[in-house]
């Protein structure tokens, strides 16, 4: 059995979506049949995720993997990552290098994977002759960082997460590249509730027409829409629609300023409901109380070409039927009418003309979610792991 070191550095179990996909990623390495051992940092780690339970117990994973924490010096340990944001992240990301290359030099494995660029580059210079896979996220934007990712890329084989990223990629210099957007674990959609159950379980009535959003409220302190959608949602109640609003994420602070445009906008309180940040594994009980998922992103380029956000494909596992902005990466994804509605991105007329289509079509509704839950069925971890597998080893 061939051995993959998946290296990452990263705080795990974290409540950003990158550890849910690298934890699922590995377990989903092991069962394409490499002997996998994920080698993160030993990082600080909040008060929450210290909580959390180990690795496995907080993704929801088999323990089909084994990890190594290496030392690094982190400084957030010692004092607010706003004050020094950017040294404390070099010094971290250095010690952590350094450590890394020399738990590696008595080993050997025969694929090299990560996410991350300058661990990438560890590996192009002293392990010129190993097989490096590079999943990219996102393309450097000062010139160094460019030149440095193009070493990279022609040094490795390329797992871009977007069709554009693709092209970008092969312009860098990469020679082999393939396609592989984010996806969903088969087995957390297995025993979904009824959607009625569901609502039943969060105190929302069944009757209820629930549009729901799930994750962070921010990304790299980017808007992820929300205010968008509360608009849109008050534009549709104008107009007659009864709407529930389902936000399972955080931070509460960002929450908070949600409730507070909520009342502003004069929308009943008892249809707006907020369960926090919950452990991954309980996000599918959540999604299956949605009669829509919603991803109103904004138009950046982050979010255009780079992004392969996991709550798309868990919303559509859920049979939710989505509403999300039309932007380059989702449109590779779900199509507007089969699988989505796609609205322009920060259009609040347009949110709430979908809302009040779906609201009162909910046969339209049924049939979006039930193309995109098949649909899902390609976007799977599994699945994604044997096909970079075949293309690592020439085969696809």
């Amino acid at each position: 059995m061939p051995d993959l070191l998946y290296l990452a550095n990263s705080r795990l179990p974290t409540e950003k979506a990158n550890g849910l996909q690298i934890a699922q990623m590995c377990e989903a390495f092991a069962g394409a049949d490499y002997a996998v051992t994920l080698v993160t940092a030993r990082r600080a780690n909040t008060p929450q995720m210290r909580a959390a339970g180990d690795l496995w117990t907080y993704y929801g994973i088999d323990r089909t993997f084994a990890l190594r924490r290496l030392p690094c010096l982190d400084l957030f340990r010692l004092i607010p990552a706003e004050r020094i944001p950017h040294v404390a992240f070099l010094i971290q990301t250095l010690t952590y290098l350094l450590a890394l290359a020399v738990w590696l030099v008595p080993r050997r494995a025969d694929v090299f994977y990560t996410r991350d660029l300058f661990i990438g580059l560890l590996i192009a210079l002293t392990r010129p002759r190993a097989t490096l896979a590079y999943e990219v996220h996102q393309l450097h934007r000062s010139g160094l960082g460019r030149r440095v990712q193009g070493f990279v890329l022609r040094r490795s084989v390329a797992i871009p997460i977007t069709g554009h990223l693709a092209e970008q990629v092969r312009a860098l210099g990469a020679r082999r590249v393939r396609v592989e957007h984010d996806g969903i674990r088969r087995a957390r959609f297995a025993d979904l509730p009824a959607r009625a159950d569901a609502k039943r379980a969060l105190n929302i009535v069944p009757e209820a027409f629930v549009v729901g959003y799930a994750g962070r409220l921010h990304t790299m302190a980017m808007s992820k829409g929300l205010d968008t959608l509360v608009d849109a949602i008050a534009r549709a109640a104008g107009a007659g629609a009864d709407i529930h609003l389902l936000l399972v994420g955080g931070p509460e602070a960002g929450v908070q300023l949600l409730r507070e445009q909520w009342a502003a906008l004069g929308l009943p309180p008892d249809r707006l409901h907020t369960v926090g940040q919950v452990p991954p594994d309980d996000v599918p009980r959540h999604l299956a109380a949605m009669d829509v998922g919603a991803m109103p992103l904004p138009w950046t380029e982050h979010f255009a070409y780079y992004a392969s956000a996991i709550k798309l494909f868990e919303y559509m596992a859920a049979g939710c039927a989505v509403l999300a902005s039309n932007l380059p990466s989702t449109a590779e994804v779900v199509r507007d009418g089969e699988s989505a509605l796609l609205p322009p991105p920060g259009d609040v007329a347009a949110f709430a003309a979908a809302l009040l289509r779906l609201w009162g079509d909910r046969d339209l509704c049924a049939r979006l979610g039930a193309q995109a839950q098949r649909d899902a069925q390609h976007y799977t971890w599994d699945a994604r792991a044997v096909r970079i597998r075949a293309f690592i080893e020439g085969g696809g």
